[in-house]
């Protein structure tokens, strides 16, 4: 079986929401609400795979996004389980979230990564604006 989702990069991009050192206020608060979601329940989470944000949807080439599968155990992820059952992701993808760790830090569930990013929307520093203008030549994909 092959995928088209490849496993998570060896580190999370430098825009990725779960990162510790990512500026606040970089992604719009709809997608900051979508990393709560995963720290529900298994049987309550969403079904979908969080992907990196670094690609924009129509790429032949996405991968499951690092932050994700660094800061939830990835047994317990819905999402997870599903993927590899209905043959979105391959055995092999499946076993690289489950075993990944970040080599930076990551914050430790989706809702404080939200809260944290949060912070930032109507005020953007520097840094964020930075940021936001890279993610928008690499995304054709966002509205602006």
């Amino acid at each position: 079986m092959s995928s088209s989702l490849r496993p998570p990069a060896q580190r999370p991009c430098e825009s990725c929401p779960y990162r510790r050192d990512v500026p606040a206020g970089i992604w719009a608060r709809e997608e900051y609400a979508k990393l709560r979601r995963y720290d529900a329940e298994t049987p309550d989470q969403p079904t979908g795979l969080f992907q990196c944000h670094q690609v924009d949807a129509d790429s032949a080439v996405r991968r499951v996004c690092a932050g994700w599968a660094g800061c939830h155990p990835g047994e317990e992820l819905l999402a997870l389980r599903l993927a590899v059952l209905e043959g979105r992701i391959d055995a092999p993808t499946y076993q690289a979230v489950v075993e990944y760790v970040s080599p930076v830090p990551l914050f430790r569930s989706g809702s404080d990564a939200a809260a944290h990013g949060e912070v930032g929307i109507d005020a953007p520093t520097e840094e964020a604006r930075r940021l936001i203008n890279k993610i928008s030549r690499t995304r054709n994909d966002l509205v602006r």
